[in-house]
């Protein structure tokens, strides 16, 4: 007998896509939202992991999450060193 969930599980970044028109079946990731020129916040990273590409639902789930934790740990790091210089101003400019 099959199993089935009662509800399904919310993952931040991480999409079903279940198409079967195009045979589109996989998980989208979309991870570090910046705002465009024209005022629009698009994703800087998307991936797409097809059940097919990575041997089933499971293990394209498992790539999924394992990449956009790749992406998520780059993305703080840029963030700190960004934020430490911009914090400071004043005492770049005085030389300390």
């Amino acid at each position: 007998m099959k199993r089935t969930r009662g509800r399904p599980v919310h993952r931040r970044g991480i999409s079903r896509i279940d198409q079967p028109s195009t045979r589109t079946h996989g998980w989208f990731v979309r991870a570090g939202f910046d705002k465009r020129a024209d005022g629009r916040y698009a994703p800087r990273h998307r991936k797409f992991f097809g059940d097919a590409s990575y041997g089933g639902k499971r293990r394209a789930l498992r790539a999924a999450q394992e990449y956009l934790a790749i992406v998520e740990r780059r993305g703080t790091k840029r963030k700190r060193r960004a934020l430490g210089r911009a914090a400071y101003p004043a005492l770049e400019a005085s030389g300390r």
